[in-house]
């Protein structure tokens, strides 16, 4: 397997940590956050709001010098395969969002599984994506230009919230951008089968994913999955905001990504869509010093600023 894993990236690689969530999962959530410098363009500011089950903390990005102009406004997921990660850890990326695409960012510090179960996430997620439209005028965004995205667990919350905002109908989604999304429980791909810890032990792989599957959805897991916590398992994927879709050609969510770019165009969802050769899960966090993230990240980020109209199609 290394050898099919980009030059730039076998070091990267190799001189990751090994996750083990089955007897690890403390040490996982222990490891520190990559260091970095914020953006002086960039303010940061945190506020509690009341949840479903309990109060939430909102992390909000938006120019230093936003003031009476009204933006567009992201709503962004974080990854963890539902289990690990918290909102601070994703500032880099927010902070590029602010930045280039002129834009306000809000992340929600949804609940993590085992200790908080299917539906604990997507509610919490979904709580927080409403708070945000419906304090627009306070936080000066246009409600006509809503963008939700996020990677991997992230990416598979905003699959699910695409949903659950066009089946509640209490708010509208311009634009959805799923980085190799985390949206099927199953566990049934060649990819699936092809990534795992013996082929590639320091990347997420199919031995952590079925374990974080079984915690994300407790009781459920062997039973009937709601398209709300496993959105592959959605049967009607029409009506939906326009899509964007990556993914690194060794990820075990590959083909579950491939499947769902397709069934998308299928429906007739506008959807664009990359695979990136030689790349592995989150490879663009990772590795976020390298010519091919570099890449990775500049393709994303102009999708989201032609969706909110920074481009012209």
């Amino acid at each position: 397997m290394k050898n099919t894993i980009l030059k730039e990236l076998q070091p990267i690689l190799e001189a990751a940590s090994v996750i083990d969530l089955k007897s690890g999962l403390a040490d996982a959530r222990s490891l520190p956050a990559t260091q970095m410098e914020h953006l002086d363009t960039v303010l940061i500011t945190t506020r509690t709001i009341q949840g479903p089950a309990c109060p939430l903390t909102i992390r909000i990005y938006e120019p230093i010098d936003h003031k009476e102009h009204i933006l567009p406004a992201l709503f962004w997921s974080h990854g963890g395969g539902y289990v690990l990660g918290k909102p601070e850890f994703e500032d880099g990326i927010c902070e590029r969002f602010v930045q280039e695409t002129d834009c306000v960012v809000v992340q929600v510090n949804y609940r993590l599984a085992p200790e908080h179960v299917y539906p604990a996430a997507i509610e919490d997620s979904y709580a927080g994506l409403k708070w945000m439209v419906d304090n627009s005028p306070e936080l000066r965004i246009d409600r006509s230009k809503i963008a939700i995205a996020g990677p991997s667990a992230g990416g598979g919350l905003t699959a699910a919230l695409a949903l659950m905002a066009r089946d509640r109908k209490e708010l509208q989604i311009l634009f959805q951008m799923l980085l190799y999304p985390m949206i099927d429980d199953r566990n049934n791909t060649a990819s699936c089968y092809e990534i795992n810890k013996d082929a590639m032990p320091k990347a997420w792989n199919r031995e952590n994913n079925i374990i974080a599957w079984q915690m994300y959805l407790g009781n459920d897991f062997s039973g009937t999955v709601s398209p709300y916590a496993a959105p592959a398992r959605a049967k009607d994927l029409t009506n939906l905001p326009s899509a964007y879709l990556c993914i690194g050609q060794q990820d075990p969510f590959r083909d579950e990504t491939i499947d769902y770019a397709a069934r998308l165009a299928r429906a007739g969802i506008p959807v664009e869509f990359h695979m990136y050769p030689g790349c592995f899960h989150g490879f663009d966090f990772i590795a976020n010093k390298t010519e091919i993230c570099e890449r990775c990240r500049t393709e994303y980020i102009i999708a989201l600023k032609r969706a909110f109209g920074g481009i012209e199609s």
